[in-house]
């Protein structure tokens, strides 16, 4: 059952011996292809690769760092020299598309030694909040294969979830992140935009796009968070600011933390459940000596409507490089280049994508972008405001992840404004571009998984960590494993 060991565990075994890397690689291998034609998570496996890499560390001998010898997998995004990656669209998978580079993030992990195992199922260039838009087809919880795992991460938190692999690699923008932990049961960070490198990841939306981990638990997340955090000269939106050991503080406990709980975030029409998990929550965090302490955010209901018209603006200049002749898929006997344009985005675009450039291009026209992009920008920053307030007053704040537990597969399909109200307690950090994380913090009569987010300043993921370790330490939640 080495599948089921978190990164510390695993390193542990390593150190002393007792296995290698290479059990540990096919322990994950086994245990993908004994699972994963219940819920589609992975998309692209580099499993001999895998071996190769696990057999040549295992030669050298030396485990020195946390994730030297860890199998992880990457979201369809993550560029990989000479992997196919296509961010589950046609338009890229339909040509194969092999990036000759290395994202930041994973040359990261490679240096430290970590094993990547393939790409993950990923909402069409991480467009959406349930898989279901990505070329390959939904993946499915583990919890309920029934219902989704979420998104647009969601190929990345249901493959963590079940076991085949000790982390995956994700993005938020919207919430792709948070959202599909919490759905899945995992724990998984948005870190401050400008923390870790967005080099060599497929962009959606610039100014919103995020990468961090999805793992097991609050310690390997952190140990993940260490290894793919700081400046990159590849990426001019990360800062300089110093990157803490996340690890060594960790057990440094909340007493004395004051926590804000947001009266804006338990809404009219929020699932009791859900409700009542994070306020338990939040009794378990002053019984460690937390305080408590309601705040308000006024201009989060401003949000979502905010995020998505931004969103869409720049999701109409980043597809503009798939026009078949830079990047993407080709079309044979055009009448015209206008004629090969329409058919090649046509047919490489799926309907969300396709949705979403035509908002933002609308949006950004000469007669609407002082009505609505300009105007998005200004709530923007009242909204990154609200938060610079609170946070004079508390040192992180609480929330639920999502409304409800993970929804139906197919339970929003033809009303896409209601599934972008998934998103609605996910999008104001994104606006402030501050940290956030999702934690367990327990299950439905349903027995799905119910996460708690918890946010801080920018730059605070140390302290969003201790928090919800120190949450994470009192409860029982994250032992707890979907069957499958």
């Amino acid at each position: 059952m080495l599948h089921t060991l978190t990164i510390t565990q695993a390193h542990a075994k390593l150190k002393k011996k007792d296995i290698s890397s290479e059990e540990l690689v096919r322990a994950c291998i086994d245990r993908t292809e004994a699972v994963d034609k219940s819920i589609n998570a992975i998309v692209h496996r580099s499993f001999d690769r895998a071996l190769l890499e696990a057999k040549k560390i295992d030669e050298q001998g030396v485990t020195s760092h946390p994730l030297c010898g860890i199998p992880y997998f990457a979201k369809d995004v993550y560029c990989e020299e000479g992997v196919p990656t296509t961010a589950c669209s046609n338009i890229l998978r339909n040509k194969n598309y092999c990036p000759p580079f290395d994202s930041t993030t994973t040359k990261r992990l490679k240096a430290a030694g970590a094993i990547s195992l393939g790409k993950t199922n990923t909402d069409e260039f991480t467009m959406g909040a349930s898989t279901e838009t990505s070329c390959y087809g939904v993946t499915r919880n583990p919890w309920d294969t029934t219902r989704v795992a979420g998104g647009s991460s969601g190929g990345s938190a249901a493959a963590v979830a079940a076991d085949e692999a000790f982390f995956a690699l994700a993005t938020d923008t919207g919430g792709s992140i948070r959202q599909p932990a919490g759905y899945c049961g995992m724990t998984g960070i948005r870190p401050t935009y400008g923390r870790t490198s967005r080099y060599g990841v497929m962009s959606m939306a610039s100014s919103l796009d995020t990468i961090g981990p999805i793992c097991k638990n609050i310690e390997d997340l952190a140990i993940v968070l260490q290894a793919i955090a700081g400046k990159d000269t590849m990426d001019g939106t990360t800062s300089d600011t110093a990157v803490p050991d996340y690890h060594a503080t960790l057990k440094n406990g909340v007493k004395g933390m004051k926590i804000g709980l947001p009266k804006e975030y338990f809404i009219d029409g929020m699932n009791s459940e859900v409700e009542g998990a994070v306020r338990e929550a939040a009794k378990a965090l002053v019984s460690l000596g937390a305080t408590m302490h309601e705040i308000s955010l006024p201009h989060t209901k401003y949000a979502t409507p905010c995020y998505y018209v931004l969103c869409p603006c720049e999701v109409s200049s980043n597809m503009a490089r798939y026009d078949g002749v830079r990047y993407g898929h080709t079309v044979e006997n055009p009448a015209d280049l206008l004629d090969y344009y329409v058919r090649v985005r046509s047919e490489g675009f799926g309907p969300e994508v396709k949705r979403r450039i035509m908002i933002g291009t609308y949006a950004l026209s000469a007669g609407y972008f002082d009505a609505y992009y300009r105007q998005a920008q200004k709530i923007r920053t009242l909204i990154k405001q609200d938060f610079m307030e609170a946070y004079k007053k508390v040192d992180v704040i609480i929330s639920p992840v999502s409304p409800t537990p993970a929804f139906k597969v197919g339970a929003h399909e033809n009303d896409p404004v209601a599934m972008y109200l998934e998103d609605v307690f996910l999008d104001g950090q994104v606006m402030a571009g501050i940290p956030a994380l999702s934690v367990n913090c327990g299950f439905s009569n349903d027995q799905l998984p119910i996460g708690l987010q918890i946010m801080g300043p920018q730059w605070g993921e140390e302290t969003v960590l201790r928090a919800a370790y120190a949450y994470e330490q009192a409860t029982e939640w994250h032992k707890q494993k979907p069957s499958l």
